[in-house]
Protein backbone atom coordinates (compact mmCIF):
# COMPACT_ATOMS: atom_id res chain seq x y z
CA UNK A 1 0.00 0.00 0.00
CA UNK A 2 1.23 3.48 -0.84
CA UNK A 3 0.00 6.71 0.68
CA UNK A 4 -0.73 9.22 -2.04
CA UNK A 5 -2.42 12.17 -0.37
CA UNK A 6 -5.65 13.83 -1.35
CA UNK A 7 -5.18 17.45 -2.37
CA UNK A 8 -7.43 20.19 -3.69
CA UNK A 9 -5.59 19.80 -6.99
CA UNK A 10 -5.96 16.03 -7.51
CA UNK A 11 -9.43 15.22 -6.13
CA UNK A 12 -13.06 15.60 -7.12
CA UNK A 13 -16.23 15.12 -5.04
CA UNK A 14 -19.12 12.88 -6.11
CA UNK A 15 -22.44 13.24 -4.27
CA UNK A 16 -24.81 10.38 -5.05
CA UNK A 17 -28.52 10.57 -4.17
CA UNK A 18 -28.32 12.94 -1.21
CA UNK A 19 -32.06 13.41 -1.58
CA UNK A 20 -34.60 14.58 0.95
CA UNK A 21 -36.79 11.47 0.86
CA UNK A 22 -33.95 8.97 0.91
CA UNK A 23 -32.25 10.84 3.75
CA UNK A 24 -35.30 10.30 5.96
CA UNK A 25 -34.56 6.56 6.00
CA UNK A 26 -31.05 6.83 7.45
CA UNK A 27 -30.70 4.85 10.68
CA UNK A 28 -27.01 3.87 10.91
CA UNK A 29 -26.42 7.28 12.51
CA UNK A 30 -28.70 10.11 13.52
CA UNK A 31 -30.01 12.31 10.72
CA UNK A 32 -28.52 15.44 12.39
CA UNK A 33 -25.09 13.75 12.45
CA UNK A 34 -25.47 12.83 8.79
CA UNK A 35 -26.56 16.36 7.86
CA UNK A 36 -23.62 17.83 9.76
CA UNK A 37 -21.17 15.64 7.83
CA UNK A 38 -22.77 16.40 4.45
CA UNK A 39 -22.84 20.12 5.18
CA UNK A 40 -19.23 20.16 6.34
CA UNK A 41 -18.12 18.25 3.24
CA UNK A 42 -20.03 20.55 0.88
CA UNK A 43 -18.68 23.68 2.59
CA UNK A 44 -15.16 22.31 2.24
CA UNK A 45 -15.73 21.68 -1.48
CA UNK A 46 -16.93 25.26 -1.89
CA UNK A 47 -13.96 26.80 -0.05
CA UNK A 48 -11.41 24.74 -1.96
CA UNK A 49 -13.24 25.04 -5.28
CA UNK A 50 -13.26 21.25 -5.50
CA UNK A 51 -14.80 19.91 -8.74
CA UNK A 52 -18.11 18.33 -7.74
CA UNK A 53 -20.63 16.15 -9.57
CA UNK A 54 -24.00 15.29 -8.02
CA UNK A 55 -26.60 12.78 -9.13
CA UNK A 56 -30.20 11.97 -8.25
CA UNK A 57 -32.59 9.09 -8.86
CA UNK A 58 -36.34 9.61 -9.30
CA UNK A 59 -36.10 13.09 -7.81
CA UNK A 60 -39.68 13.95 -8.78
CA UNK A 61 -40.97 10.98 -6.76
CA UNK A 62 -40.60 9.80 -3.17
CA UNK A 63 -36.78 9.94 -3.28
CA UNK A 64 -37.16 13.72 -3.31
CA UNK A 65 -34.92 16.52 -4.60
CA UNK A 66 -31.30 17.08 -3.64
CA UNK A 67 -30.72 18.29 -0.10
CA UNK A 68 -30.98 22.11 -0.44
CA UNK A 69 -27.52 22.67 1.04
CA UNK A 70 -25.89 21.17 -2.08
CA UNK A 71 -27.27 23.45 -4.83
CA UNK A 72 -27.23 26.47 -2.52
CA UNK A 73 -23.49 26.16 -1.82
CA UNK A 74 -22.43 24.56 -5.11
CA UNK A 75 -24.76 26.10 -7.71
CA UNK A 76 -22.38 25.39 -10.60
CA UNK A 77 -21.94 21.69 -9.85
CA UNK A 78 -23.57 19.53 -12.54
CA UNK A 79 -26.50 17.46 -11.28
CA UNK A 80 -27.17 14.32 -13.31
CA UNK A 81 -30.78 13.14 -13.01
CA UNK A 82 -30.74 9.42 -13.75
CA UNK A 83 -33.81 8.01 -15.49
CA UNK A 84 -33.52 4.58 -13.90
CA UNK A 85 -29.96 3.35 -13.47
CA UNK A 86 -29.32 2.10 -9.93
CA UNK A 87 -25.56 2.51 -10.36
CA UNK A 88 -24.82 6.11 -11.35
CA UNK A 89 -21.73 4.85 -13.18
CA UNK A 90 -24.08 3.15 -15.69
CA UNK A 91 -25.22 6.63 -16.73
CA UNK A 92 -22.91 7.93 -19.47
CA UNK A 93 -23.71 11.57 -18.72
CA UNK A 94 -22.55 11.06 -15.16
CA UNK A 95 -19.35 9.27 -16.20
CA UNK A 96 -18.59 12.02 -18.70
CA UNK A 97 -19.11 14.69 -16.03
CA UNK A 98 -16.65 12.86 -13.78
CA UNK A 99 -14.15 12.57 -16.62
CA UNK A 100 -14.41 16.30 -17.31
CA UNK A 101 -13.19 17.09 -13.79
CA UNK A 102 -9.77 15.85 -14.90
CA UNK A 103 -9.20 14.32 -11.47
CA UNK A 104 -8.15 10.72 -10.75
CA UNK A 105 -8.98 10.72 -7.04
CA UNK A 106 -12.69 10.58 -6.29
CA UNK A 107 -14.22 11.41 -2.92
CA UNK A 108 -17.61 9.66 -2.87
CA UNK A 109 -20.57 10.03 -0.54
CA UNK A 110 -24.24 9.17 -0.89
CA UNK A 111 -27.39 7.38 0.13
CA UNK A 112 -27.39 4.50 0.50
CA UNK A 113 -23.90 3.38 1.46
CA UNK A 114 -24.23 -0.23 0.28
CA UNK A 115 -25.83 0.66 -3.05
CA UNK A 116 -25.23 4.20 -4.32
CA UNK A 117 -21.82 4.68 -2.74
CA UNK A 118 -20.62 1.09 -3.17
CA UNK A 119 -21.68 0.63 -6.79
CA UNK A 120 -20.16 3.92 -7.99
CA UNK A 121 -16.99 3.33 -5.97
CA UNK A 122 -16.47 -0.22 -7.25
CA UNK A 123 -17.11 0.87 -10.83
CA UNK A 124 -14.74 3.83 -10.52
CA UNK A 125 -11.97 1.60 -9.14
CA UNK A 126 -12.43 -0.73 -12.10
CA UNK A 127 -12.16 2.31 -14.40
CA UNK A 128 -8.79 3.21 -12.88
CA UNK A 129 -9.70 5.84 -10.31
CA UNK A 130 -8.54 6.05 -6.68
CA UNK A 131 -11.69 6.16 -4.56
CA UNK A 132 -12.34 7.43 -1.03
CA UNK A 133 -15.76 6.76 0.52
CA UNK A 134 -16.92 9.29 3.11
CA UNK A 135 -18.92 7.06 5.44
CA UNK A 136 -20.37 9.66 7.82
CA UNK A 137 -21.53 11.84 4.91
CA UNK A 138 -23.36 8.77 3.61
CA UNK A 139 -26.10 6.71 5.19
CA UNK A 140 -28.11 3.52 5.14
CA UNK A 141 -30.84 1.63 6.95
CA UNK A 142 -28.95 0.09 9.87
CA UNK A 143 -25.48 -0.31 11.31
CA UNK A 144 -25.01 -3.90 10.07
CA UNK A 145 -25.64 -2.83 6.48
CA UNK A 146 -23.11 -0.01 6.89
CA UNK A 147 -20.47 -2.41 8.24
CA UNK A 148 -21.00 -4.91 5.40
CA UNK A 149 -20.74 -2.07 2.86
CA UNK A 150 -17.47 -0.82 4.37
CA UNK A 151 -16.03 -4.35 4.30
CA UNK A 152 -16.92 -4.73 0.62
CA UNK A 153 -15.49 -1.32 -0.25
CA UNK A 154 -12.24 -1.90 1.63
CA UNK A 155 -11.81 -5.34 0.07
CA UNK A 156 -11.97 -3.67 -3.36
CA UNK A 157 -9.38 -1.06 -2.45
CA UNK A 158 -11.73 1.83 -1.66
CA UNK A 159 -10.50 3.91 1.29
CA UNK A 160 -13.16 4.54 4.00
CA UNK A 161 -12.90 8.04 5.48
CA UNK A 162 -14.87 10.62 7.46
CA UNK A 163 -15.57 14.19 6.44
CA UNK A 164 -13.14 15.62 9.02
CA UNK A 165 -10.36 13.32 7.78
CA UNK A 166 -11.05 14.52 4.23
CA UNK A 167 -10.92 18.11 5.48
CA UNK A 168 -7.62 17.58 7.28
CA UNK A 169 -5.98 15.83 4.36
CA UNK A 170 -7.11 18.41 1.80
CA UNK A 171 -6.09 21.26 4.11
CA UNK A 172 -2.60 19.90 4.74
CA UNK A 173 -1.33 23.00 6.52
CA UNK A 174 -3.21 25.40 8.79
CA UNK A 175 -0.95 28.25 7.71
CA UNK A 176 -2.16 28.18 4.12
CA UNK A 177 -4.36 31.14 3.08
CA UNK A 178 -7.64 29.21 3.44
CA UNK A 179 -6.72 27.66 6.79
CA UNK A 180 -8.77 30.05 8.91
CA UNK A 181 -11.83 29.71 6.69
CA UNK A 182 -11.64 25.92 6.87
CA UNK A 183 -11.15 26.16 10.63
CA UNK A 184 -14.49 27.95 10.87
CA UNK A 185 -16.18 24.98 9.13
CA UNK A 186 -14.72 22.67 11.76
CA UNK A 187 -15.90 24.98 14.55
CA UNK A 188 -19.42 25.07 13.13
CA UNK A 189 -19.81 21.36 12.49
CA UNK A 190 -17.48 19.52 14.89
CA UNK A 191 -18.62 20.27 18.46
CA UNK A 192 -15.35 19.12 20.04
CA UNK A 193 -13.39 21.55 17.89
CA UNK A 194 -15.88 24.36 18.46
CA UNK A 195 -15.51 23.89 22.22
CA UNK A 196 -11.75 23.76 21.86
CA UNK A 197 -11.67 27.06 20.00
CA UNK A 198 -14.13 28.58 22.45
CA UNK A 199 -11.80 27.64 25.31
CA UNK A 200 -8.88 29.18 23.43
CA UNK A 201 -10.74 32.46 22.99
CA UNK A 202 -11.78 32.50 26.64
CA UNK A 203 -8.23 31.87 27.82
CA UNK A 204 -6.91 34.48 25.43
CA UNK A 205 -9.42 37.03 26.73
CA UNK A 206 -8.63 36.38 30.37
CA UNK A 207 -4.91 36.76 29.69
CA UNK A 208 -5.34 40.29 28.37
Amino acid sequence: MSYDRLTAENAALLLIDHQTGLSNGIQDQSVPEYMTAVTGLVKLAKILNLPTVASTSASSGPNGPLLPIIPSLLPDAPVIHRPGQVNAWDNQEFVEAVRKTGRKKLIVAGVSTEVCVAFVSLSAVKAGYDVYAVIDASGTWNKLVQEVAIARLAQAGVVPMTWVAVLGELLGDWSQPLGQEIGVVMMEHLPFYGNLYGSFLAAKGSAQ
